[in-house]
């Protein structure tokens, strides 16, 4: 359950409306490492997470306030968007007749679509997807992904903040940048935590007791006289393990080729017949092939061959 509040976390008050700042400011609400995505993503991280107690209230706490800052932006969008197009354009306009020409720079969907208020998209006008967002279930993959998004928020809001001489815009934009300081922090932060409470060693290695052993401490150069063996990732021992990383030319491991199979002649791709004839496939073949191969993966576990 969630309620609301009518109080904003923190005032979001422009000094005067702007709505070619207001196109701006779109992006920091529906763009990729906007509000909308760290909300959704956190979220989801925390709805299904699977360790109750200080992991799961934690995710909800930054999530729930991403939700308020969200609506502190929607609403600063409002505001700035207050008597757009016609009255900023026109006064614009009429003082600087160069300006009139940049200002076609303003986001048209803001006047069209909503009415002069924010919209769930991008500052090009493309929607939010769900796609942008990161919840695996894994707390290290996912903190580490939530680590990058503040990251990515925090350089935005800093690259509009200076987009803007509007001291009401700045005193808002201050508090988002303090905010994702902090966020940084607190996933940091977190992933230490799990490595203390013993879920992680600090890196991601599922079933690392089948992976290759060299490839899992190589760095492999593909660049004619790359430097990037001088770096720590290719020089001293591995993070975890005590292993010797290794600094090596990048050549072929294996003796195969890009070769792909003969086609599906019913599918007309271009081919010149040196592989023999394709096998043509339909749905019912592709069935089959799922069944056959069901069954050859339990004669193998019943019989080891």
């Amino acid at each position: 359950m969630y309620r609301h509040t009518k109080q904003l976390q923190n005032q979001v008050k422009p000094e005067r409306p702007d709505a070619l700042f207001a196109a701006k400011l779109q992006e920091l609400v529906g763009g990729q490492f906007g509000e909308m995505t760290v909300m959704m993503q956190y979220l989801w991280q925390g709805w299904n997470c699977r360790v109750p107690g200080k992991y799961k209230d934690m995710i909800l706490d930054i999530g729930t306030e991403e939700i308020g800052h969200v609506e502190m932006l929607v609403t600063m969008m409002a505001r700035l968007l207050e008597g757009a197009p016609s009255e900023t354009q026109a006064q614009a306009a009429a003082a600087n007749p160069a300006l009139a020409a940049v200002l076609g720079g303003q986001n048209v969907q803001h006047a069209i679509v909503t009415g002069g208020a924010a919209m769930p998209t991008n500052s090009q006008g493309v929607p939010w997807n769900g796609g942008y967002i990161v919840a695996s279930g894994n707390l290290l993959a996912d903190f580490r992904s939530n680590v990058a998004a503040e990251a990515q928020s925090r350089l935005q809001t800093a690259r509009v903040y200076q987009m803007t001489d509007d001291p009401g815009v700045k005193e808002t934009l201050q508090f988002n940048l303090a905010r994702d300081t902090y966020h940084q922090q607190q996933w940091l932060l977190g992933i230490e935590q799990l490595i203390e409470d013993g879920f992680t060693d600090g890196l991601e290695d599922s079933l690392k007791e089948v992976e290759d052993d060299e490839p899992g401490r190589t760095f492999y150069s593909f660049t004619e006289g790359s430097r990037a063996g001088e770096g720590r990732w290719a020089q001293g021992n591995t993070l975890i393990g005590d292993k010797e990383l290794i600094f090596t030319e990048g050549v072929p491991l294996a003796d195969d080729i890009n070769q792909v199979p003969a086609p599906d002649p019913l599918l007309f791709a271009t081919y010149d017949g040196s592989m023999g004839p394709g096998t043509p496939g339909n749905a019912a073949g592709s069935l089959k092939q799922g069944a056959e191969n069901l069954m050859h993966k339990a004669k193998e576990k019943l019989t080891g061959e």
